[in-house]
């Protein structure tokens, strides 16, 4: 298969997944089961605070955290814009930039709902890679706010893969989701340009969370 012909099967793929009837009817059939839950019911009401989940992840995430006020930060590409309309359809407030298309425009929503209490899902290998690599946008908006990250990740006992940079899952019908979170971490670093360069410490994060849901 060529780029474009893959490129063109993604997309063909994702809309019709995104459609709202489509994602309503699957998303349905999915049974949760959710791991260290303690520290979301923690943090809820009393500050805002960042879920960082990978991208590949994003479609059962998305159905999970429905319509709970969540403000979700969604790609300005031609592709986020399948993501957008399922978003919004589900209950999300949007937020649309990324770490290369409207950057500081997006950065400064984040900070700025986070300043205000709410809740903030951002995917920082999002929107184009490289796969499970922490891009710095997160991190500077959680230094910025003094925010806690918390690690967000499904794992599914069955599901789909698009041929795609990162391999975004679709559970099958009836598949079981595990939905885990990590323990809320905030940025140590005191200036943006070093918050930047604490990826790799929360791509370990992701990784043990990953784990503690059996992936």
């Amino acid at each position: 298969m060529s780029k474009g012909e893959e490129e063109f099967s993604w997309k063909s793929k994702a809309a019709l997944l995104l459609g709202r009837g489509f994602l309503q009817v699957l998303g349905r059939t999915w049974r949760f089961r959710v791991v260290n839950g303690g520290p979301i019911g923690d943090l809820r009401g009393k500050e805002g605070f960042i879920f960082s989940l990978w991208h590949g992840h994003l479609l059962p995430l998305l159905w999970f955290h429905r319509d709970e006020g969540v403000v979700i930060l969604i790609s300005e590409h031609r592709d986020g814009e399948l993501v957008a309309r399922a978003a919004a359809s589900l209950g999300y407030s949007l937020i649309r930039g990324s770490t290369t298309r409207g950057a500081g425009r997006a950065l400064i929503s984040i900070v700025r709902d986070l300043d205000a209490g709410r809740e903030v899902a951002i995917t920082p290998d999002g929107p184009r890679g490289p796969a499970r690599q922490f891009a710095p946008g997160a991190l500077i908006a959680a230094q910025r706010s003094d925010s806690f990250i918390v690690p967000t990740v499904a794992i599914a006992d069955r599901a789909w893969h698009l041929r795609s940079w990162d391999r975004f899952m679709i559970p099958k019908p009836f598949a079981r989701v595990t939905i885990a979170y990590g323990q809320p971490t905030k940025v140590l670093a005191s200036t943006p340009r070093a918050a930047a360069e604490e990826g790799n410490r929360f791509e370990d994060l992701m990784s043990e969370t990953i784990r503690m849901a059996g992936g």
